[in-house]
């Protein structure tokens, strides 16, 4: 087992893929030990992906990416810089609450990190901020959307460890919150030492607030509805998995009316390549253990 961990982190340090060195390392471990029948190979890497309860892994993926095309993150984005545009290193900000509340909608940390590069980066390096400060600052902050839930490492953790999926849920809320709080304090720090000052020097007023609220509701109503229904067994994980999709396609189609076929067949694709990664990392994973 040390082997396989020592030969993981060598090919992670000559920069092969995560899925291929979890495999590669897995499998170097089964020509170590030939009296071991191949067939277990095969079984590890089926039985890790063949869980109901992971059937909420793609259906949160897609439900996230309906969202970043149906108008929900255009208008978490508008929200968030209302909330921290008086701030240093404003973007940046936007960027930590934006994390925070899309943690309640996505669940995936590597589909916010994607969508805040796309989003945000490009404005940020407009405006003058380092591309490396603007890459960490977008990155690190997807590090609350694997905290606060729907998780998907929460879903893996309670799934493998038989730990309560709901009461995860609740206990990644405050954790979630401080991680929101103290990377918000470090961008406004770092924002002062490289003078990346604030769009605006006063707080926007509380009726603006408000209304920016009230216009980004359905987003907001999407974690509390979530965690109370499974909480309350409502809902298994993999149920609300499915009405996060039911969702996203509501509120896209009916509310904000701005998902259309072409948006929904870029959501379907888009979910498939990262689902594929996923898939991979875990079967891989299971043939890993193992070893």
């Amino acid at each position: 087992m040390l082997y396989s961990i020592a030969f993981f982190l060598v090919l992670l340090f000559l920069g092969m893929p995560v899925a291929f060195a979890i495999a590669t390392s897995g499998f170097s471990f089964f020509l170590m030990r030939p009296e071991i029948p191949w067939t277990i190979l095969v079984q590890k890497s089926l039985s890790t992906t063949q869980s109901f309860t992971m059937l909420a892994i793609p259906l949160f993926i897609f439900a996230g990416n309906l969202m970043n095309n149906t108008g929900v993150t255009t208008r978490l984005v508008k929200l968030s810089n209302v909330l921290t545009g008086h701030m240093w290193g404003s973007i940046g900000q936007v960027s930590v609450v934006l994390s925070t509340l899309m943690g309640g909608v996505s669940g995936s940390a590597v589909a916010d990190a994607a969508m805040e590069c796309r989003i945000l980066g490009p404005e940020m390096t407009k405006r003058g901020y380092a591309p490396g400060w603007a890459a960490a600052i977008n990155c690190l902050t997807g590090l609350i959307v694997a905290t606060i839930p729907p998780s998907m490492g929460l879903i893996l953790y309670g799934t493998i460890g038989e730990v309560s999926i709901g009461r995860l849920f609740v206990a990644g809320i405050m954790p979630g919150i401080v991680m929101c709080i103290l990377m918000m304090v470090a961008t406004s720090w770092s924002a002062h030492h490289y003078g990346y000052v604030p769009d605006h020097a006063h707080p926007y007023p509380l009726k603006t607030i408000v209304k920016a609220c009230i216009d980004s509701i359905w987003a907001l109503m999407f974690p509390i509805l979530l965690i109370v229904l499974i909480r309350f067994g409502v809902m298994t994980p993999s149920e609300s998995g499915a009405f996060a999709v039911f969702y996203a396609l509501f509120v896209g189609v009916f509310i904000y009316k701005e998902m259309n076929m072409e948006k929904f067949r870029k959501c379907v694709v888009d979910s498939v390549k990262d689902l594929s990664v996923i898939t991979m990392i875990l079967a891989f994973s299971g043939i890993f253990s193992y070893g």
